[in-house]
């Protein structure tokens, strides 16, 4: 009877009783659910302290309420399912990436995440650009990317403290949108171990597992899509390396390969017909040469006609070795297996000067097409599948792209060439190609 009238008093003052939302782990005085008057609760834990106003566990609901926003999302595109949306958005130019991230978070994460990018490259509508790294005069160290569709240089996010100094540092690509920067010296504290990389599809920078060894003005390559560092210098006694190590991205982990015959500071790499050549100095200053076989773990010593006539910088392109045949790169060379030895392959008939600015430095394979990268940063693309014809007459074969924003630079260095004086204001480090 008491009950009814104190039911029915508190319907008159038009009080609602309703449960409070605690949270259980932070109740300490242990009151079952089922006690509501404080009486009733002191009875059934006699002297403990009642929290009379209990914390209110702000998840108590969430799961309910993140399942219904996760239902009323806006679509990515306005009246198109989700699936259409994404079938446009893979097609828009790489160039307007950056723009479509800051559309709304959703576009964000989209652009952010590997499904976006594999389904890209899924569909053949990856692009390639090209990410040169440079050293200016006052030995930092800055990058940009080339879009070789639109031909224009695009920023990019600065790279990290550790290496915007050093040098000697080694660069590749794994799984043709991870950049890594290894290995290096760091001008106060020496060798270094550590790794670093850039992802084309995230636009950011990443740690990896550092190196075994230090070791700077280390050999590079990437076979079956890992990457092995071979020789090099290191701080101390004995400075120069003879040790190889290899980085596995499916493990993320380091492990030692055969060592080389003798120690050898490498300054020039390839990889040819399934075997990784390396030609350097050795702790004597004399020139040594070697080759790794993979399959086999083990290294073996090259002197023949290529190893003689091999100059830098060089690429394996479709099965073929070429190298360039002069300073400024307007020539190249391809290598003859049969004969075991270095032929002409192609002439631009374009000398362009014997000036460092135009020294062509890095070679890289471009849609298909040879890449001749110069310390000015202007570029030749070669059509290499069409050597019996000739350049003249066909100007699809030999093409060069004074990129927008540098053209001032080339009749700067050209100008400096002539005057006798040196215009270089940066040179190319290294030079790579990522598919996003």
């Amino acid at each position: 009877m008491e009950q009814n009238i104190e039911r029915s008093s508190y319907a008159n003052r038009g009080f609602r009783v309703q449960a409070p939302l605690v949270d259980s782990v932070s109740c300490y005085c242990k009151v079952e659910s089922g006690l509501k008057t404080v009486a009733g609760a002191r009875k059934f834990v006699p002297g403990a302290k009642l929290c009379i106003q209990p914390d209110i566990n702000p998840r108590a609901h969430k799961t309910r309420s993140s399942c219904r926003e996760r239902r009323v999302q806006p679509p990515l595109l306005p009246g198109l399912p989700d699936d259409l949306a994404i079938a446009c958005l893979i097609r828009v130019p790489r160039v307007e990436h950056n723009k479509l991230r800051l559309v709304c978070k959703r576009w964000y994460n989209l652009l952010s995440g590997n499904f976006f990018y594999s389904l890209r490259k899924s569909l053949s509508m990856a692009e390639e650009w090209v990410y040169v790294v440079k050293r200016d005069r006052d030995g930092r160290i800055s990058w940009h990317a080339f879009d070789p569709i639109y031909q224009l240089w695009q920023p990019l996010p600065p790279v990290p403290a550790e290496y915007s100094s050093a040098i000697g540092f080694g660069c590749a690509v794994l799984s043709g949108c991870l950049l890594y920067l290894f290995g290096g010296k760091d001008p106060l504290k020496g060798s270094m171990r550590r790794v670093i990389f850039y992802s084309a599809r995230t636009n950011k920078w990443h740690r990896a597992p550092d190196m075994l060894r230090k070791r700077h003005f280390s050999g590079s390559c990437v076979i079956n899509n890992c990457l092995y560092v071979a020789g090099g210098e290191c701080d101390g006694i004995h400075r120069t390396l003879r040790s190889a190590e290899v980085y596995d991205p499916n493990r993320n982990r380091w492990s030692f390969v055969a060592d080389m015959s003798t120690g050898m500071v490498p300054f020039i790499g390839v990889v040819y017909d399934g075997k990784w050549y390396l030609k350097g100095l050795g702790a004597h200053r004399e020139v040594l040469s070697e080759a790794y076989i993979p399959e086999a773990n083990i290294w073996t010593p090259i002197n023949d006609g290529m190893i003689a006539g091999w100059r830098n910088p060089s690429i394996s392109l479709n099965g073929k070795l070429y190298a360039l045949d002069c300073r400024d790169g307007c020539k190249l060379r391809v290598y003859d297996e049969a004969t075991k030895s270095w032929n002409r392959f192609i002439d631009s008939k374009l000398h362009l000067g014997n000036s460092r600015a135009l020294e062509a430095a890095a070679l890289v394979p471009l849609n298909g097409k040879l890449c001749i990268m110069r310390n000015n940063l202007s570029i030749s693309m070669v059509n290499v599948t069409k050597p019996d014809k000739r350049t003249e007459s066909n100007p699809d074969i030999w093409e060069n792209i004074f990129a927008k924003g540098h053209a001032r630079n080339l009749f700067t260095n050209l100008w400096s060439s002539i005057a006798g004086r040196s215009g270089l204001k940066s040179h190319i480090v290294h030079c790579q190609v990522l598919l996003a």
